[in-house]
């Protein structure tokens, strides 16, 4: 059976069916300029066996390198316990597995998901998933314009803290709406929101605010006061959080005096491989009031007139199959996949071995941070409570600093110099519960043998 099922000549069976000429004119309401045209990075038609050697190649590329980079996606051990179950076939299913057909043991398996999701962030209701956490933040802006009817406006603000891939994604998925983001300054001292930079929007009308705990930086806000602030000025509180983090700081339901209203990130850390980039799944928890203008789905505990114990489709306000033009699903099979390993993860670690994970990642990131104090001409520019991940500023090119990193096998950080004009030279170093002493001291090598290497060039 051919994988593509329209042969050259069903194609022109067709267009004679329906008197068109060409694909072409079949798509000619489309304007030209929308067009993409042929994908000039995008090679010809390859054989399975030219393919498979391909990825192998590219996945080699990613193998052998000690990794330092985080930035929203983190380096972290998986029991090989978790995906040896994720894996089995009772959940493998090439089919969205929570259609309302779906197995018992699927149902359930989401239920657990979206209980532990809602202990985890301390906030009443979780969906099933969505596509990664930045589409996630996408879909929460688009629910607080739907949910906060004190406002009119159609404009959101957001932290620079905010990852800032996650802005540029909300803001093209949010702008053909007529949504406005209007963009928060930061502190560039402390790597944090300065609550002086949100006074000119006191009185304004926004609908929400979105901060990030630990910010993009790795840094901690002062949440308390931000969310007690936004809620003052009548706008609902969304939080960008991190869930291994979420175990040791406060959750975002119990930020300020009634919490953030909703909460979202990436799945990622939660038992699912860094994997070349993905696919990962985003999280989406939200108070019980706005559970109507959630996405995707919630599965319920209920029992049958036998008192039998069972799992159902609860509530689906905003799938597809409601109103094509209002629905804001988008979930998919590899999504629910994710979730069945990051719900193993969560199982087999439990709260307390969770908040070891956090606990040892915060203590190699101390760590590598007092190791690199001492390192002539590096600063480390995070100087508050942190999480994960700091800045450093280093006294040359932040790229040629990582090049030459990477040609000793360490991938030394994220270049912070294009999303940051302002932080020019400076890199994010992350380092999580899977870096030994070996590791860390490794990095601090590598970084001052480039750093000697390019002061040796430059003179």
């Amino acid at each position: 059976m051919p994988f593509i099922p329209h042969t050259e000549d069903d194609i022109r069976k067709m267009l004679e069916t329906i008197g068109a000429q060409s694909i072409d004119q079949l798509f000619d309401e489309i304007p030209s300029h929308l067009r993409a045209g042929a994908l000039d990075a995008i090679p010809p038609a390859r054989s399975e066996m030219e393919i498979m050697r391909l990825m192998s190649d590219r996945a080699e590329q990613d193998s052998g390198a000690s990794c330092f980079i985080g930035a929203g996606a983190y380096e972290h051990h998986i029991p090989a316990a978790v995906w040896d179950i994720a894996t089995r076939g009772e959940f493998m299913t090439a089919y969205t597995p929570y259609q309302a057909e779906a197995s018992q043991g699927t149902l359930q398996l989401i239920y657990e998901y979206q209980s532990m999701m809602t202990a985890l962030t301390g906030l009443d209701v979780s969906n099933a998933s969505l596509y990664d956490g930045a589409s996630g933040l996408a879909e929460a802006v688009l629910m607080a314009i739907r949910a906060n009817r004190k406002s009119k406006s159609k404009r959101v603000l957001v932290a620079g803290t905010v990852h800032p891939l996650y802005r540029k994604v909300v803001d093209s998925i949010v702008h053909n709406q007529k949504i406005e983001l209007i963009e928060v300054a930061f502190d560039s001292s402390t790597l944090t929101t300065d609550m002086s930079a949100l006074a000119p929007f006191e009185g304004e009308d926004f609908a929400a605010l979105v901060i990030a705990q630990p910010n993009f930086f790795g840094s901690l806000e002062d949440v308390h006061q931000l969310t007690d602030w936004a809620h003052q000025q009548k706008m609902l509180v969304i939080g960008v959080v991190n869930p291994t983090a979420a175990t040791l700081i406060s959750p975002p339901g119990e930020w300020g005096e009634n919490g953030a209203d909703i909460a979202v990130g990436e799945g990622q850390p939660m038992g699912i491989p860094l994997a070349s980039g993905g696919p990962y799944f985003g999280f989406i928890c939200c108070k019980q009031a706005l559970v109507r203008q959630m996405p995707g789905r919630i599965i319920g505990r209920t029992v049958d007139l036998d008192g039998k114990e069972g799992f159902a489709l609860t509530l689906q306000a905003r799938e597809q199959h409601i109103r094509r033009s209002k629905a804001t699903s988008n979930i998919c099979t590899n999504q629910g996949l994710a979730v069945t390993a990051a719900t193993v993860y969560m199982s087999l670690l439990g709260q307390e071995g969770i908040e070891r994970v956090a606990r040892a990642c915060h203590a190699n990131t101390s760590r590598l941070t007092g190791l690199l104090s001492a390192v002539s001409g590096v600063e480390v520019v995070s100087v508050g409570p942190r999480f994960h991940e700091f800045v450093l500023r280093l006294p040359t090119s932040s790229r040629l600093v990582l090049e030459h990193m990477e040609s000793q096998g360490v991938l030394g950080g994220y270049d912070l110099s294009s999303d940051y004009p302002e932080l020019n030279n400076c890199i994010l170093v992350c380092a999580t519960e899977t870096k030994t002493e070996q590791d860390l001291n490794g990095y601090v090598s590598a970084l001052e043998v480039s750093l000697k290497e390019l002061e040796a060039v430059q003179c």
